[in-house]
């Protein structure tokens, strides 16, 4: 992976979705019609913070989403989530 050269604001967190199921535990293939949108990733990057909401997470950390969370940004062929610490909801 090349250096991210985008830099958050404030309380904000870049997030780089993982691949979506392509199998079920139980061994059946999920076409992509069915394939539901990832809500695990990994931070890229991290912003500052701010005096009321101290930034908890780090760069490399996977942390889990809500399903609606972020916003969609396009990068270099990459694609990512950038979205306010607020919207995570767990480091795995």
């Amino acid at each position: 992976m090349s250096k991210i050269n985008i830099k958050p604001l404030a309380d904000r967190v870049l997030v780089e979705p993982s691949e979506a199921e392509t199998k079920t535990s139980s061994g059946i293939i999920i076409p992509d019609s069915a394939k539901e949108k990832p809500q695990r990733g990994k931070v890229v990057s991290v912003g500052p913070g701010t005096k009321e909401n101290p930034i908890t997470l780090k760069v490399g950390d996977i942390v889990l989403y809500g399903k609606y969370s972020g916003t969609e940004l396009h990068h270099n062929g990459v694609d990512y989530l950038i979205m306010k610490e607020n919207d995570i909801l767990a480091i795995v």
